[in-house]
């Protein structure tokens, strides 16, 4: 957990964002009462952090492909939010902060159309680098 704190608190003061927060009130209207200090991990949601640097020859490709994967993540049941950041030291990196409901909700969110254009972008040799680390949500604003 610490190192994905670390990672966003870096990434949040040397990237901007593609696209507005969204409101996780949804997750939390869907949770108990309980104080965020007393909510078992179990309960939180499940924080997905990419970190991926593009060839820069394929920039247009991914653009127009992260574009329609977030839209559509977006549209998922489950999912709290999706964000799309670039790197403004490097103009080929981009981090990806993804935040869904459950396990399920990620299981879902891989089936889907969108998330395949990920995959197959990947496939085609499109990334120098693509690395993904999973983290439970704590203490998450809304």
């Amino acid at each position: 957990m610490r190192f994905a704190s670390l990672l966003l608190a870096t990434a949040a003061a040397t990237v901007s964002a593609f696209a507005p927060q969204q409101s996780i009130s949804k997750f939390h209207a869907s949770r108990s009462a309980h104080s965020p200090s007393t909510t078992s991990l179990s309960a939180m949601p499940i924080c997905i952090v990419v970190e991926a640097e593009v060839k820069e020859d394929r920039m247009d490709d991914f653009l127009v492909m992260i574009e329609a994967n977030a839209i559509g993540s977006r549209a998922e049941p489950g999912c709290i939010r999706f964000d799309v950041l670039q790197a403004e030291d490097q103009a080929n990196k981009f981090y990806f902060y993804e935040v869904y409901e459950s396990a399920s909700d990620i299981a879902h969110h891989k089936e889907q159309p969108h998330y395949a254009g990920w995959v197959a972008f990947k496939e085609s040799g499109g990334t120098i680098s693509a690395v993904s680390k999973k983290a439970s949500g704590k203490f998450m604003t809304e």
